[in-house]
């Protein structure tokens, strides 16, 4: 039996936090009588228990995402046109259960747990995604009690050792981006390979991700996080505080050899240095210099000499997403138990604002994910790992 098969239970009305407009966390106001979505053909109805946050969200909101202007306030228009508009439900990585099901999906599906692919694909190609689009901006998210989203691109996951929030804490988003990161630069095992911007949501997937393709990844970070990015897989840590003579500190940690491959996350005047850290021996490397781009934290102009891109043949990939591919091999690592939560602190929504906060200001101690939780589903999925919480 399939088809319009909804929960007795479900309301007619939802809290939600709503976007409403670009600026600052002022645009994002808490409703408690937005009207609860329906599932359309071939959809799920999710009752949300947790939401990861993302530096996307911060970064939609402030209208960060200019391709031409760098002034420009704007977001997402690479299929032509913006599709973030307004009043939107932010929030990419969903996790919750299935209240209710659309026609053409099982009813039997109603009661499964999993966790959203966020991607609004253009089309159905399982191999490539060039026009990426996501929950939370092209389409209403996860920071609300429901969302209804396609039936094939909510993934069960029943790992009973997973709490709700941590298994949020491995969304696609992040873990998806790291993926796609490697495989366009085509890592492989035994490659050195160094990932910036390693206690963040993706950073530290791709810390894992390297060892399970067996990769070796170095990090780029503070001293005060080494010891916990070596345990979560991190040959060796370097400073991104102290980035004086950058290429002697990877000979160093490399027994003098040099990075087959950055992972990069923060741009601005450190991409000249991460390309010096690919290309100090080119005749000990045995294929050519590779770099993933995935961000600028440190910037969104990074000035660089076309000679040395095309004298060293440095090889660049600009990473948006990933693929349909790509979310289905995660799901699959994340079952069997090769990926691990790094779940930082979870938050009320009706706190989305000190959360927001918090992660602009985050200190030494933070790494990993930030989860955000429905207030109805606080003491269940989210107090055991509030800040305040003992661990």
């Amino acid at each position: 039996m399939a088809g319009n098969t909804c929960s007795e239970n479900t309301p007619t009305t939802m809290s939600a936090m709503l976007l409403t407009g670009h600026g600052g966390i002022d645009k994002l106001v808490y409703h408690q009588d937005v009207p609860t979505p329906s599932p359309a053909a071939s959809e799920v109805l999710v009752q949300v228990t947790a939401t990861a946050k993302n530096n996307t969200d911060r970064k939609a909101r402030e209208g960060l995402y200019p391709t031409r202007d760098k002034g420009e306030v704007t977001s997402f228009q690479i299929g032509g046109s913006p599709t973030l508009t307004f009043p939107r439900i932010q929030g990419a990585d969903v996790v919750g259960r299935v209240v209710a099901v659309g026609d053409g999906v099982a009813a039997e599906r109603i009661g499964e747990r999993g966790l959203l692919d966020f991607n609004l694909y253009p089309d159905t190609r399982r191999n490539i995604n060039l026009a990426p689009d996501y929950y939370g901006h092209g389409a209403d998210g996860g920071f609300a009690e429901y969302i209804a989203v396609p039936a094939d691109q909510f993934h069960a996951v029943d790992n009973p050792e997973l709490a709700d929030a941590e298994l949020a804490a491995m969304g696609m988003c992040s873990y998806q981006t790291a993926l796609h990161m490697l495989n366009a630069a085509g890592v492989t095992a035994g490659e050195r390979v160094l990932v910036t911007g390693a206690s963040g949501g993706v950073g530290t997937a791709l810390i894992q991700l390297c060892r399970i393709m067996g990769a070796i990844p170095y990090a780029l970070s503070t001293p005060d996080k080494a010891q916990a990015l070596s345990e979560l897989g991190a040959e060796a840590v370097l400073d991104r505080s102290a980035m004086q003579d950058f290429t002697d500190k990877v000979r160093t940690v490399t027994d003098g050899r040099p990075f087959d491959a950055v992972m990069d996350l923060v741009g601005g005047e450190m991409t000249d240095r991460f390309i010096d850290s690919m290309i100090f021996d080119m005749k000990g490397r045995a294929s050519y210099p590779r770099l993933s781009i995935a961000g600028a934290s440190g910037g969104n102009l990074s000035e660089i000499l076309w000679t040395r891109i095309y004298l060293y043949q440095v090889q660049i990939f600009g990473v948006s997403h990933g693929t349909r591919d790509e979310a289905e091999q995660l799901v699959a690592w994340i079952r069997s138990g090769q990926l691990k939560p790094v779940l930082h602190a979870a938050f009320k929504l009706s706190d989305l604002h000190d959360a927001e906060n918090y992660f602009v200001d985050r200190g030494s101690n933070f790494l990993g994910k930030i989860v955000i939780v429905p207030d109805s589903q606080w003491q269940a999925h989210g107090a055991p790992f509030a800040l305040e919480a003992p661990r």
